[in-house]
């Protein structure tokens, strides 16, 4: 993956709000202190992940799925793997996995938000993975069905309206709902 080009996408990222510029300028500070790891799971601090804002096919509702382990609603995504080319391509495949919908495309234009959220400590095959940061890129992601097929990794799923989103969803998945009306269906 090449850190210098997505710097540069990052730098070139337009925040809809402070928050959303804080976490880019965290984002790229984390990337430069990590230039071979931002992406890997090992790296202590956290780690770059990437998570996909899918819209149906009028664009009207998005897919929030009830994570298992975190036991909250969210966006399908996850963690870079080695075989992704790059973060939006890693969005898109984890979301396939996750919803089960293989005719997804991004939309063109790339990033469309940045997250930076805590995850908590937790027990996993045996080992205790420390409390870490996520610096979570989202994805614009058009789907051609709404079928979905959860993955195990979730509980349930929901496509919501968008606009219900902006008005009652907690501030991350608001901002996405907001930046998602003001972006052309493509």
């Amino acid at each position: 993956m090449n850190t210098a080009d997505l710097i540069l996408s990052l730098s070139a990222h337009h925040p809809l709000d402070s928050i959303e510029k804080q976490h880019r300028l965290d984002t790229i500070s984390f990337m430069l202190r990590n230039p071979q790891s931002w992406w890997r799971r090992s790296t202590q601090e956290g780690h770059i992940t990437a998570s996909a804002w899918v819209r149906n096919r009028t664009n009207t509702h998005a897919l929030l799925l009830h994570h298992a382990q975190l036991d909250k609603w969210l966006q399908p995504g996850g963690h870079i793997d080695e075989i992704d080319a790059s973060p939006a391509q890693a969005a898109l495949r984890e979301a396939v996995e996750e919803s089960g919908i293989s005719e997804l495309r991004l939309a063109s234009g790339g990033l469309l938000d940045i997250d930076v959220h805590p995850i908590p400590a937790r027990k996993k095959d045996g080992i205790i993975e420390p409390a870490h940061l996520h610096y979570d890129l989202r994805y614009l992601v058009n789907a051609t069905r709404d079928e979905v097929t959860l993955s195990k990794e979730s509980l349930g799923f929901q496509w919501i309206s968008i606009a219900e989103l902006g008005r009652t969803a907690e501030p991350s998945i608001s901002r996405l709902a907001h930046k998602s009306l003001s972006t052309r269906p493509q």
